[in-house]
């Protein structure tokens, strides 16, 4: 269930940032390098994401990280997962307020 979450945030940072190193992606989802590389890779071993070299940049580290077609499919999944979650824990927290 934990790495469902984690690679959903994954997906949605690269959606919206493409370009991001793995240092941001890692600092802006609380992760350390190792954990977010072995997501990355386990992400690009499902065929969710697709992992590209910058070609005509100097620094040839940066990598442009793409989600594929099964990558949105399963992002869209995991986004109506999370709502149907936090729905609930909403619907709990209602139900003990008014209790």
């Amino acid at each position: 269930m934990k790495d469902n979450q984690d690679y959903f945030e994954i997906l949605r940072k690269i959606k919206k940032k493409p370009e991001s190193s793995q240092r941001e992606l890692a600092k802006e989802l609380g992760f350390s390098l190792g954990k977010l590389n072995y997501c990355l890779k386990e992400l690009q071993k499902k065929g969710l994401i697709k992992i590209e070299n910058f070609k005509k940049n100097p620094n040839k580290i940066n990598y442009l990280y793409v989600l594929t077609p099964e990558g949105l499919t399963q992002k869209t999944k995991l986004t109506i997962n999370f709502m149907k979650r936090k729905m609930m824990e909403y619907d709990e927290l209602k139900k003990e307020i008014e209790e």
